[in-house]
């Protein structure tokens, strides 16, 4: 295997079509599609409504994937993002961006996606798995270390080895998992209309009435005393682009992806147009089986899709049949949380790894293996979700950083205007579909969930830029007394 001519970054391009569109899937489809129905229905009242903010939130994704096609197939490097910004608006808002990644987002929620695995096996396990280790109080907060954050560090620990063999294996992966996820997916949908007595469609027509919306604040909780629709619609919808989030993730291992102008652009926009007809497909069963007010009396603790699942057979055939598909569904769930996981470790190390190229990071980060992988880079970042797993801060974390999140995909989309104007002449094997109304509807759209976000919840949307503006000091520490080693090429 060759590296490719036009990447100088030392990378190998081993991920193929199949491989780039697995890891948009494994990275999207984790515990969202199976989670946030509840949520949604409780913002919005209706199943119409819900399915719309799904469609809503799958076309603005699909607006973000169209102009990051364009940026990935003009510039496939490593890091993607990270590139893009330091291209178009310079060393520190990509610096900042490199340190949310590292230190708070990707590995913030890959102990948490960890931790999401070891609690689905002790439910397998009856609850049999879960002890206490350490419980402590200290300056009025209580930790505890259980045996579940033990086995979230090992399931991390095994996935980060696994990633340090080539990329073409860490592909390889990708793919078998993500068939998992589409399989878990189908299972659920097509058993839905095959095994359930007693689906209506005519749930479709009813609103949530009574539902118990447990832990939804309510006024976002369509029906109580101060609610707004466009709050509770923006609540839906910022639940579904969750559900979404990880598209982006591909233009990270773009300098390892074969004939990248071609597949790189197929990959976002095949991959994220098929995640939207999954989702609705699902959906559509959920309330088949279910009407809003029972997906709305859902335990915060269960999922609307193993209740779907517990109607499987049900005065039909046995018992038995239906213990069996939840429990296969269970064990999905569970392997679904280490896809993401998976390719999240995959795709997250490539930004140290270009960061310290351009020497605005720790030199080591960009040392590559002898199967050409930034092995030091993946390390640290196991290492310190590790840590994050066991500090169990990680949710809290990553609540406080979605808000950041946002801004940079909305500052992004926002650089192709930028290289459309600073290098007019530059080689786009892709152009952004529908350009420029798609990108700026994304802006738009994006500006109004940030600014929804602010005034719906101003406390964590401050401590998110907060820590996100934590990593100036750092950046100038960094890069003190050191002469840039950024390569500006007008023509990657």
């Amino acid at each position: 295997m060759t590296t490719d001519s036009n990447d100088n970054s030392g990378l190998i391009r081993g991920l193929g079509l199949v491989a780039a569109i697995a890891i948009i899937l494994g990275n999207v489809i984790g515990t969202g599609v199976f989670l946030k129905a509840r949520v949604m229905t409780c913002n919005v009242g209706s199943p119409t409504w819900v399915l719309i903010a799904w469609i809503a939130a799958g076309f603005l994704t699909l607006a973000g994937a169209l102009t990051y096609a364009e940026l990935t197939s003009m510039k496939p490097k490593a890091g993607g993002e990270y590139v893009f910004l330091r291209d178009a608006y310079g060393k520190i808002p990509s610096f900042l961006y490199g340190w949310m990644q590292i230190f708070i987002a990707k590995t913030g929620s890959q102990a948490a996606v960890a931790v999401v695995f070891a609690i689905g096996l002790n439910d397998f396990l009856d609850g049999t798995l879960r002890k206490v280790l350490i419980q402590t109080d200290a300056l009025g907060f209580t930790y505890e270390l259980t045996t579940l954050q033990i086995v979230a560090v090992m399931t991390i620990v095994i996935f980060t080895t696994l990633n340090c063999a080539s990329v073409a294996f860490g592909g390889q992966i990708a793919k078998a998992l993500t068939v998992v996820k589409i399989g878990l997916i189908a299972m659920v949908g097509l058993g839905a209309f095959l095994f359930v007595v007693g689906g209506d469609f005519g749930n479709f027509s009813l609103m949530n009435s009574g539902g118990t919306c447990e832990d939804v604040s309510a006024s976002v909780t369509y029906g109580a005393a101060g609610y707004s629709f466009l709050s509770g619609f923006a609540a839906a919808m910022l639940g579904a682009l969750w559900g979404y989030d990880g598209w982006n993730n591909l233009t990270l291992v773009a300098g390892e992806v074969k004939n990248p102008q071609k597949n790189l652009p197929i990959a976002l926009i095949g991959g994220t147009t098929l995640i939207m007809v999954l989702y609705i497909f699902i959906h559509i069963a959920y309330f088949y089986v279910l009407d809003p007010t029972a997906v709305a009396s859902v335990s915060k603790d269960s999922s609307v899709a193993k209740v779907v699942v517990e109607r499987f057979f049900s005065g039909d055939i046995t018992t038995f049949a239906t213990g069996f598909a939840v429990a296969l569904f269970t064990v999905g769930l569970m392997i679904s949380s280490i896809g993401t996981l998976h390719t999240s470790i995959l795709s997250g190390a490539r930004v140290p790894y270009a960061m310290a190229k351009d020497g605005v990071m720790i030199k080591s980060f960009a040392n590559l293996s002898a199967t050409r992988v930034p092995v030091t880079a993946l390390i640290f970042q196991g290492v310190w979700a590790c840590i994050l797993a066991l500090s169990g801060s990680f949710d809290t974390l990553t609540d406080y950083v979605i808000f950041g999140s946002w801004i940079f995909y909305a500052l992004v989309t926002s650089s192709v205007f930028v290289f459309r104007r600073k290098f007019p002449d530059a080689e786009r094997p892709y152009k952004t579909f529908g350009y420029p109304i798609v990108p700026v509807l994304f802006i738009l759209v994006a500006t109004w969930l940030l600014v929804n976000t602010v005034m719906s919840n101003p406390t964590n949307s401050l401590i998110g830029l907060g820590l996100i503006l934590l990593g100036l000091p750092v950046y100038f520490y960094l890069t003190k007394n050191q002469e840039s080693k950024i390569v500006e090429n007008k023509n990657d």
